[in-house]
């Protein structure tokens, strides 16, 4: 059957609440990055407590390991740059440098005048035991560190003696002073005033009053630290040397001598050491009576003496001077 050309068009009516649903609501871009932060950061802190073994194991590691490199690490730079050292000093002639070569070496060497200080190391001997080293175990591998110091050569001739001072007024870690004096010059010689002994007594008494001097113009309560000396007498082996007492006698004896002197203005014994020993106190107190080692005890110097010999025809004896050292390492 034909349809009517002037039939109406059929349009599908539009039902408003029949059409597609809305696309569901979007949140903003701002909410959702802050949900996915908080996701992360849950997620991370999940993983971070979460017990796990190779955690642990790390863990472990940097606790017990850190302390002991830490601890390595300051041990081997205080060992290789603060050695104790001791100081020799004396005379010319004294045998400063033959005590010196033994004791680096173990063989002695002839002496001569020295011009410029020198320092080696040295360790002690197996038969001498470090103070230090009394309550340690015998396992303790830090034992034979602490066998190790330094001994500094000093040129004993009057011009060149500064070389000394400057040490003692500017020490590093200083631990006592070895005084060294031929025994056989030390007899007294009436009417010479040159003889060996005034010569060991006036670079000995400059010696002590700059180390009194330093505890008496400490600017703290306790003064400097102690630092001991030791008259060493050498080459006890000859006829003629002072017996170890004597010597120590001899010595005092003409301290008490320089000291009455000094005290009067009558002679100044400088001897190049730059105006470091200006008479404005006495050795030992107030220059009253006889001079004694003992007296320096005062001023945190204790003094002693020892005998031995470095060269000789039945060779060296040092025992007493390594047994001094050793109690002070």
């Amino acid at each position: 059957m034909a349809t009517s050309a002037n039939a109406t068009t059929f349009q599908q009516p539009t039902w408003p609440h029949l059409q597609a649903p809305l696309s569901p609501t979007k949140h903003p871009p701002a909410l959702c990055s802050s949900k996915m932060d908080l996701s992360s950061l849950a997620q991370f802190l999940t993983r971070g407590l979460t017990p796990s073994l190779a955690t642990i194991i790390i863990t472990f590691l940097v606790v017990i390991l850190s302390p002991l490199a830490l601890h390595l690490y300051i041990y081997r730079s205080k060992s290789t740059t603060s050695l104790p050292t001791f100081l020799l000093v004396g005379p010319s002639g004294s045998g400063k440098t033959s005590l010196l070569t033994l004791f680096e070496t173990g063989k002695p060497s002839a002496t001569h005048l020295s011009q410029s200080p020198l320092t080696v190391e040295c360790d002690l001997p197996v038969a001498t035991e470090a103070a230090s080293n009394r309550f340690r175990s015998r396992n303790d591998s830090s034992n034979r560190e602490h066998r190790k110091f330094l001994l500094s050569d000093t040129p004993g001739h009057g011009k060149l003696r500064y070389h000394a001072v400057n040490q003692i007024v500017k020490p590093e870690n200083l631990r006592g002073i070895i005084y060294l004096v031929d025994a056989s010059t030390l007899s007294t010689s009436s009417g010479d005033e040159h003889t060996g002994l005034t010569e060991a007594a006036q670079y000995l008494y400059d010696l002590l009053l700059i180390l009194q001097k330093k505890h008496t113009t400490s600017k703290t309560s306790k003064g400097p630290s102690e630092t001991p000396v030791l008259i060493a007498a050498n080459k006890l082996d000859l006829f003629t040397a002072l017996p170890k007492s004597h010597v120590r006698t001899a010595l005092e004896t003409e301290l008490t001598k320089l000291r009455s002197t000094k005290s009067k203005g009558l002679i100044d014994s400088g001897v190049g050491m730059d105006d470091q020993t200006n008479e404005e106190e006495s050795l030992g107190g107030d220059g009253e009576g006889r001079f004694t080692f003992a007296l320096m005890e005062e001023y945190n110097i204790p003094v002693s003496v020892a005998g031995g010999n470095v060269l000789g025809g039945q060779g060296e004896d040092t025992k007493e001077f390594w047994d001094w050292i050793g109690e002070h390492l």
